[in-house]
């Protein structure tokens, strides 16, 4: 299925994206919150803290500390916090615009939301059908005869269900952005992360995800389950053995390989890559982007040494995985069993909860485009776009006085920040989701239809010039992005609310909450990644040798400190993984409080609650990263998130700036660095 193949694509690493959320911030469901429509009478909830806590000993503990005490997370979430409440009201938000579709539709589309919502809701129906709806696509993996069959049943998967060992998608072309073109990367793992499999840390990690291999095929009538689970985690394994780690794939000129169709027939002969594309509906008209290059060359020798039995063991579990969301109640609780222990989510969300997703999963701008006229006003846009424009400046101000970077790289830098494109809100254009059939009563097909669907969608630009106004986010996503080889930053309207962006709350919550979050991914096109794309979206080398060696150095001693938090007792955060979310986090916050003062207009900043500007914007920034999630959805974020833990998105970034010491007067603790060790890079 396209949506779990792209994930681990090098198309995806390649379009180096930068977002603000975690893995670990990904929907669920909770007790229903809408949360306050302010926070505190300017912004901040002062209740929150613990000033039994020093700020320099933790910053995190001393402006969230009381707050974090007595949280609970709710039983069907890995986490809880701001971000939590805006989900869960943008989720309750969408539900009344779907159910108002399922009751009363009138347009086309309109119709097919509420059919989808309908499909999934009509419970009764999943649960006569059982294993039924599988059988198709079943008896698809047991009519394959022989490797060059099996890899044209592989290419199919991009638009159904099952797994593939090699992600293909579209990406503009590092070497001439404006072009789309083909890549492709490593895949084939059901767990998050390689480490999965081989570090010894996560052994109980990767035996829960045996023992529900071995339930699945004992589901769905396989002779031998236990012998069959053991296969497919042994070839999984060896599949994890030759794939890249996490960090080394965010590498951007690592994974930037290009080649003919013939060239990659020649490097990885096992597989007719030729007769892959063609049943995986893509075209390769000059040549492509292999990113994991010698992982996708291990796994390919990997794939023809397997036994044919083994590959259609794996294919069959992983049809029935995709799937099991939306058939009966047993497959569902097994899945859950595997989440709760990837994650400790003690409880399975409710099941219109797990219908909206499906929805917005499916049918994401047809159901925010209203999401934005009702719940995103003008005034709203033209306020963050007004932000925007502030923060784009301030860090221009800021490029013009690095002492560390020659007059040569910031005239490049200043190029490419000028020509960032912003936007907010919602996209220019909407899709159309005339081509896509919903039926009301065919659940596992409208699944299937709608990947099918959304795969075509993101091929439709394969080999032709990228366009820019297609979002890789709903509206309704609380997040945001760096667009990476297409030079754009975008807002979705969910994230730009309380306590993010608050149009009645004060100037310093207003920049240091949604202000670091803007900066953040301004940021992302100047981290350790981002810098080495041009204003064009060209991957090229604009920097001095000089300048590029002490930005390097800045960040080395970045990804030091890094290394050395805990969050989990013997989990530690990986500086080389978390590195451009790590910068992102340091320069939008710094971006941000310069956009700050500048928005006094010279006058001093008001005293409100005995709290300075500089405090409440510092306490803002704090409140942004409220958030307190279960150890064992940490470890899975440790392991493969490229975004650091959110206490550390605190401490971290906050220690490295000397205005943060001035405001609290912070001359020791914990986190205290002296001035020759705070990280200056942006």
């Amino acid at each position: 299925m396209k949506t779990s193949l792209l994930a681990a694509a090098s198309a995806a690493a390649i379009l180096l994206s930068g977002s603000l959320a975690s893995a670990a911030d990904a929907p669920s469901a909770a007790a229903p919150d809408l949360g306050p429509d302010h926070y505190g009478a300017w912004g901040v909830d002062l209740t929150t803290g613990d000033h039994m806590v020093k700020p320099g000993d933790d910053f995190f503990s001393y402006a969230e500390g009381g707050w974090y005490a007595k949280a609970q997370i709710p039983a069907d979430q890995s986490s809880t916090g701001v971000g939590w409440t805006l989900r869960n009201r943008a989720q309750a938000q969408l539900r009344q615009i779907i159910e108002s579709s399922a009751a009363e539709a009138k347009t086309p589309t309109g119709q097919k939301v509420g059919a989808l919502y309908k499909s999934f809701m009509d419970e009764a129906r999943v649960e006569a059908l059982d294993a039924k709806p599988l059988k198709p696509d079943l008896d698809k993996v047991a009519a394959v005869k022989s490797l060059p069959e099996f890899t044209v049943l592989m290419g199919k998967t991009a638009s159904g269900f099952g797994k593939t060992l090699f992600g293909v998608g579209p990406l503009p072309d590092p070497r001439n952005p404006t072009l789309n073109i083909l890549g492709l990367g490593q895949d084939g793992l059901g767990l998050p992360d390689r480490d999965y499999y081989l570090a010894d840390n996560l052994k109980d990690k990767k035996a829960a995800y045996r023992a529900y291999i071995e339930r699945t095929f004992a589901m769905i009538g396989y002779a031998d389950p236990a012998k069959t689970a053991d296969a497919v985690l042994a070839f999984e394994t060896k599949v994890a053995e030759a794939s890249w780690a996490a960090a080394e794939r965010r590498d951007l000129l690592k994974v930037i390989n290009p080649m003919t169709l013939s060239e990659l027939q020649a490097y990885a002969p096992q597989v007719d890559w030729a007769a892959y594309f063609t049943a995986s509906g893509v075209t390769v008209k000059t040549d492509l982007i292999v990113g994991e290059k010698s992982a996708v060359q291990k796994i390919a020798a990997l794939y023809a040494s397997t036994t044919l039995e083994t590959l259609k063991a794996w294919e069959t579990f992983h049809v029935v995985n995709q799937a099991s969301p939306y058939l009966s109640k047993r497959f569902v609780d097994s899945q859950f069993e595997l989440s709760h222990a990837l994650t400790g989510v003690q409880a399975l969300k409710p099941r219109w909860k797990r219908g909206v997703d499906l929805v917005d999963g499916s049918l994401g701008e047809a159901v925010g485009r209203e999401y934005a006229a009702r719940y995103f006003p003008a005034e709203a846009k033209a306020a963050a776009t007004d932000m925007i424009k502030n923060l784009k400046a301030a860090l221009s101000a800021r490029i013009d006085h690095l002492e560390w970077m020659s007059a040569e790289t910031k005239a490049q830098a200043q190029k490419k920040l000028a020509k960032m494109d912003v936007q907010v809100g919602y996209p220019d254009k909407w899709r159309d989701y005339s081509g896509l059939s919903i039926d009301p009563a065919d659940l596992y097909g409208n699944v299937e239809r709608s990947a099918a669907f959304e795969w075509a969608y993101a091929n439709e630009d394969l080999n032709k010039p990228v366009d820019h106004k297609k979002w890789g986010m709903t509206p309704q996503t609380v997040n945001a992005y760096n667009g990476g080889l297409e030079n754009k930053i975008v807002f979705p309207a969910a994230i730009l609310q309380p306590p993010f962006f608050d149009l009645k709350a004060d100037a310093a919550a207003n920049y240091g909450a949604a202000g670091a979050v803007i900066g953040h991914e301004i940021t992302h096109g100047f981290d350790d990644q981002g810098r080495q794309i041009d204003e064009t979206g060209k991957v090229r080398d604009w920097w001095t040798a000089e300048d590029a060696k002490r930005f390097q150095a800045e960040a080395a001693k970045f990804g030091v400190q890094y290394d050395a938090y805990e969050p989990v007792a013997g989990f530690h955060i990986n500086g080389k993984l978390t590195m451009g979310e790590n910068i992102a986090d340091l320069g939008g916050l710094l971006a941000a409080l310069d956009a700050y003062h500048a928005s006094l207009g010279g006058k001093p900043a008001p005293v409100l609650d005995g709290l300075t500007g500089d405090q409440r914007f510092f306490l803002a920034f704090a409140q942004a990263w409220q958030r307190k999630v279960r150890d064992d959805a940490v470890k899975q974020q440790l392991a493969s998130d490229p975004h650091s833990p959110a206490q550390f998105r605190v401490i971290g970034p906050t220690r490295n700036v000397d205005a943060w010491y001035a405001a609290f007067g912070v001359n020791g603790g914990n986190y205290f660095l002296k001035p020759q060790d705070r990280v200056r890079i942006w």
